[in-house]
């Protein structure tokens, strides 16, 4: 049961969402709602090959159309050296196109006009003189010697954008020489679309009276599209605001900078008025950031008991155009070295090359920490090869392998220090609470009924936090992030984060461990976020890193203040400091509580009483630079029927079982639970963008992108064990992409489990009723 906002000692209690009151009265505030005073419209014309060179393009029918302002191509922005603008992976990507077009729907020309129709209208006038080019869509062709190179731009005259790797080759090889088993399994991982419910957009504000320059942008990263804004125009980062307000969903969509922000932002400094820029429903699948598109190998070496001695994983990561993934000197592959997962190999050793093709450029997150959910689903489908191989209970072999929670903190063998775990103990969880050995003993039956039930399993292990500045970077940023807090004198609260939300509910958990650090309600708390001006600088939202980097920021910066805040009870109590204790809710005189003050009396005290030598005020600001990344971890069981007529499969059952640490909002986490795992259910059975030879994207709408609705979605089971993170401040870990890494491996393991009778090994993603179906019939199972 929730309970109100006035609760105290909220730490770990289901407190209401504060966000809710004014998102279900419809009275959310995004960018499309933003109207100001003579504001245009903007509208972008895209290219409908995948590789062409453009020979001529002729504006002059759209500028005389009705209500048009300015029209803009990729001359005109070049003469402004604004052409080409950088990505958060260090490449750089056009703007609109000059020379050629590399994806279909490639930004081209663009319109502003004084509405939007007339925008949408006059871009059907422009004339652009194509000529085709050979198209590679397949990242394995695009290596061949004779594939056309894409990136003409480039002084490496190759599709091939890095190669990275992690671990031991020569002692992985040395273990796999001697292995007395070894198996292998190639594994696609689809390209997939975060497609949240608001697509991309923002409004550029210019004003030729003050010089400044206000962005509206629907934004996971108000403070990196600064800096991203101020780097491609040269327009001085001092006088741009960014302003991030109510997001429509993120899932990583939103971190990145996109050519339609700059466009508008041209406009608007050109024009002297506000221009809007917001793209459609076919635009945000078919030409912002995907996820995913990797083609993976990877192979196990064991003993014949089922002991995992090593791994070893080569990858082709299929980038698109232009390369958009983690800081390319270091991590370009992202956080992808965690596929050893919950278990203790010897040795492993990962390879991962980056490839251009003709498709929308990306390798941005969806909804997991830069490339774990496709380790995750690596292991955890060649694991149950394993077991299948060794005519092992998949069970068994993980309990078998699993890393032991006396070894923690673990360092894996491509160089990750875990922080904690108990993975036995939250798998034994999952097991009991599905009813492990009844089911087993349920599908024997069925299976010689001739029915198909499956069980599948999937243990991960979640590296988030994004993260330790050693580690990772956006533009050279490290990976900090902030907090500023401000107690008025009547104890109520302002603070301000580097973060922004897009439904996590962080005007409600930070406030919980604001209030828990100083003795409030959550009530007496305002959390802001997403305006630049005003918050302080952070790298925001996304690789489940607000608890992990924002949430410790915030428990710190409370901290400095009530260190603050007992020097001055200290003072109205007439005692020394190391006489006052802090019991949670108030000051005291140690040995006597009966002589006590609030912090809300203290926060008087600090503007009208303060002693000598301390400043008057009660606020902080704190800049958290996390000591590792937090590895939260499940283990998530899935059960399955297969309609032998149609080949549908019906999710029966579906059982999570997280650990992330210390608990905030046990409601809210089981909320982001719930949105995760309903993510990993679209993976696993509904969704793939695909090209055909031409490049066309054969999935631009939801029409044929599959989004699952409440009527597809199964009923989720949930739970958690708690193992506190030693170094975080809060012992919290982070949960939110949790279930989109963990659960696509459970449904398909469960798909083969059913189907093991008929010994089929691997499906890839998505796992359409056509496919199954066309197994059964060809194993001669009808109806």
């Amino acid at each position: 049961m929730a309970l109100p906002q006035t609760e105290l000692r909220p730490m770990g209690k289901p407190i209401l969402r504060k966000e809710d009151p004014r998102l279900i009265r419809g009275k959310g505030r995004f960018v499309d709602d933003i109207l100001l005073p003579n504001m245009l419209h903007l509208c972008i014309l895209r290219s409908p090959y995948a590789h062409a060179r453009i020979r001529r393009i002729d504006t002059s029918k759209a500028e005389a159309a009705p209500g048009v302002k300015l029209v803009l191509t990729g001359e005109d922005l070049a003469k402004m050296n604004l052409a080409w603008m950088p990505t958060l992976a260090g490449d750089v990507q056009m703007v609109l196109a000059t020379d050629k077009v590399l994806f279909q729907y490639q930004e081209v020309a663009a319109v502003v006009a004084e509405t939007r129709a007339q925008a949408e209208d006059a871009i059907q006038l422009i004339e652009v003189d194509y000529e085709p080019l050979p198209v590679v869509v397949d990242p394995f062709k695009a290596l061949e010697p004779d594939a056309p190179i894409l990136r003409e731009d480039k002084e490496k005259k190759s599709n091939h954008i890095w190669h990275w790797e992690a671990g031991d080759r020569e002692e992985t090889d040395a273990i796999f020489r001697e292995a007395p088993v070894v198996v292998k399994q190639n594994v696609r991982f689809q390209r997939v679309h975060p497609s949240p419910l608001e697509p991309c957009g923002c409004v550029a504000d210019y004003n030729p009276a003050t010089g400044k320059l206000v962005v509206y942008v629907t934004s996971q990263a108000p403070h990196v599209h600064r800096t991203a804004i101020a780097l491609t125009t040269g327009f001085p980062e001092h006088m741009i605001q960014v302003i991030s307000p109510d997001v429509g969903g993120g899932f990583g969509n939103k971190v990145p900078l996109y050519p339609g922000y700059v466009v508008a932002i041209v406009a608007s400094l050109k024009l002297g008025v506000p221009v809007k820029w917001i793209e459609t429903r076919t635009e945000n699948i078919a030409s912002t950031h995907f996820a995913r598109d990797y083609h993976m190998t990877a192979e196990i070496a064991a003993t014949e008991d089922g002991k995992m001695l090593a791994l070893r994983v080569k990858t082709i990561a299929d980038h698109g155009a232009f390369d958009a993934t983690a800081n390319p000197t270091k991590y370009p592959a992202g956080l992808y070295s965690i596929v050893t997962g919950s278990y203790d190999f010897k040795a492993a050793f990962v390879e991962v090359d980056g490839v251009h093709t003709n498709k929308p450029p990306g390798g941005v997150a969806y909804r997991c920490s830069f490339r774990v959910t496709e380790a995750s689903y690596l292991i955890e489908r060649v694991v149950d090869v394993l077991a299948r191989r060794l005519k092992m209970d998949p069970a068994e072999l993980r309990l078998r392998n699993f890393i032991r929670k006396e070894q923690f903190p673990y360092r894996s063998p491509t160089g990750w220090v875990y922080d904690s775990g108990d993975y036995e103990k939250t798998f034994k969880l999952a097991l009991e609470r599905i009813g492990y050995e009844e089911l087993r003993k349920e599908q024997k039956e069925k299976w010689a009924r001739g029915e198909f039930m499956g069980i599948g399993i999937s243990t991960f292990t979640e590296i988030v936090g994004a993260g330790p500045a050693h580690s990772f970077d956006i533009l050279g940023i490290k990976m900090f992030d902030s907090a500023e807090i401000r107690v008025h004198p009547t104890g109520k609260v302002i603070a301000r984060l580097g973060v922004r939300h897009q439904g996590q509910g962080h005007e409600t958990t930070f406030a919980q461990i604001i209030a828990e650090e100083l003795g409030l309600s959550v009530d007496d708390v305002v959390v802001e976020e997403g305006d630049t001006d005003t918050a302080p600088y952070g790298l925001g939202t996304y690789a489940s890193r607000s608890t992990p980097t924002a949430g410790a920021a915030a428990a710190l910066c409370a901290r400095r203040i009530r260190d603050k805040a007992r020097k001055i009870a200290a003072h109205l109590l007439e005692v020394n400091e190391d006489d006052v204790v802090w019991d949670g809710a108030a000051f005291s005189v140690k040995g006597l509580p009966g002589r006590s003050v609030t912090m809300k009396d203290v926060a008087f005290a600090a503007y009208t009483n303060v002693p000598d030598g301390i400043e008057p005020g009660l606020e902080a600001s704190y800049y958290y630079n996390p000591p590792n990344l937090t590895f939260p971890y499940g283990a998530y069981i899935a059960v399955v029927d297969i309609d032998k007529g149609t080949g549908a499969v019906k999710v029966r059952r579906f059982l999570a079982v997280d650990d992330c640490g210390n608990v905030i909002n046990p409601m809210i986490v089981e909320g982001q639970v719930h949105g995760g795992l309903t993510e990993g259910f679209a993976i696993a059975f509904m969704q793939d963008i695909p090209y055909d030879a031409d490049g066309n994207c054969l999935a631009p709408n939801w029409m044929d992108y599959l989004v699952p609705t409440a009527w597809d979605t199964p009923r989720w089971e949930t739970d958690r064990t708690v193992t506190p993170s030693p170094h975080h401040p809060l012992g919290a870990k982070g949960v939110g992409e949790s279930p989109n890494v963990g659960s696509p491996a459970a449904f398909v393991n469960a798909v083969l489990d059913a189907l093991s009778p008929l010994g089929v090994e691997h499906i890839d993603m998505p796992i359409y009723p056509w496919k199954v179906w066309k197994i059964l019939r060809e194993h001669g199972i009808t109806e």
